[in-house]
């Protein structure tokens, strides 16, 4: 079943362009274009679609009140934050706000579908440089207990690899092939990862492994 995408863009060259590249994906269904935050929140209640391609710097209502209007209103609805800045303020806040992933502009449009199509299964996939901040940031914050493993059940070896990687940005897809493993045997190991350390999400799972000091 395809990815069911909202774009959400102030720039009316850049929606159209971008949604004549995603029609063409057989992954992807472009369900609409909205103008502003309050477009989309609109169209979503409207359209249900699977994710919301969201830019974060537009009138009326930014992308950064939109995801939380969104995460609240339509928990359903995935927010991919694909914008053209990668400052600390704007990631961290498209996180906060409940975004699953962060991309910029330049990326390539295998990597957008990849990320679409993650974004849908509630997976994080962020910009690596968006990664290097989020773990940057965690770096300068003390950890939680000391030892390698403070856990209940530690990571096996395969899981350090896996968050790693995961803590750099890279999707399932992309893991798979570095590790050389089934794309669905990395699935079950990101599972796993978020279990034993307690958290909703690839982002989390970075953050949480980063602090507790497990890379």
């Amino acid at each position: 079943m395809s990815v069911r995408v909202l774009i959400v863009d102030d720039q009316a060259l850049f929606r159209e362009a971008l949604a004549t590249l995603l029609e063409v994906q057989p992954e992807i269904t472009v369900v609409g274009e909205a103008a502003d935050g309050e477009e989309a929140v609109r169209l979503c209640a409207e359209l249900h679609p699977d994710v919301a391609l969201m830019d974060l710097r537009m009138p009326v209502l930014d992308g950064i009140a939109a995801t939380t209007r969104l995460r609240a209103e339509q928990p359903g609805v995935q927010v991919l934050a694909l914008t053209t800045f990668d400052d600390d303020e704007d990631v961290f806040a498209a996180l906060r706000a409940g975004a699953v992933g962060y991309l910029l502009k330049d990326v390539s449009s295998t990597r957008l579908v990849e990320a679409l199509v993650a974004a849908k299964r509630g997976e994080s996939v962020l910009q690596p440089s968006v990664a290097a901040k989020l773990v940057a940031r965690v770096a300068r914050l003390p950890a939680e207990t000391p030892g390698p493993q403070p856990l209940a059940t530690p990571l096996s070896e395969r899981e350090l690899e896996v968050v790693r990687l995961l803590s750099d940005g890279h999707s399932n897809r992309e893991i798979a092939k570095t590790l050389f493993l089934a794309e669905g045997t990395v699935k079950n190991l990101v599972t796993s990862v978020l279990s034993k350390l307690q958290v909703r999400d690839r982002t989390q799972a970075a953050l949480r492994a980063r602090k507790l000091g497990l890379f």
